[in-house]
């Protein structure tokens, strides 16, 4: 015997507090998106100028005479700075092909329910949780 089918029960409530779910959701996705680059902005500007004092005296030289083997034993020779301005580079590169993915094909399935789970969280721990004011309201 076939099952029989519950009809849909259409409460408006219940329609406006999944309303309410979904934009929560996506205004927590904005906040990561905002927060991956404000992470990226912030070791542009702590990180890469350090590194770029550290290869003043290279730089001076590649502005006279460039050539790409003057800038690798430049690199090479300054480790530290290589390694910051690798760093930086890196989380750029990440979070734009991150949100080039998301806008591009969407949020996987595992990101949004990671999402979703947030937002519960963030609900039921109320306003003391530091996400509140800008998901919930």
């Amino acid at each position: 015997m076939a099952q029989q089918e519950e009809p849909l029960i259409h409460n408006s409530s219940f329609e406006k507090s999944e309303a309410s779910f979904i934009r929560q959701v996506e205004r927590l996705h904005q906040l990561t998106v905002y927060g991956r680059w404000l992470f990226a902005g912030c070791a542009w500007l702590l990180i890469a100028p350090a590194c770029l004092w550290n290869l003043r005296a290279e730089i001076a030289l590649w502005q006279q005479y460039f050539t790409w083997v003057a800038v690798r034993y430049g690199l090479f020779f300054h480790p530290l700075a290589t390694l910051g301005l690798s760093f930086c580079i890196a989380v750029t590169v990440s979070v734009l092909v991150w949100q080039s993915r998301n806008i591009l094909w969407g949020l996987p399935q595992k990101e949004q329910q990671r999402l979703e789970i947030q937002v519960c969280r963030i609900r039921q721990q109320g306003t003391t949780h530091p996400l509140w004011k800008w998901v919930c309201q």
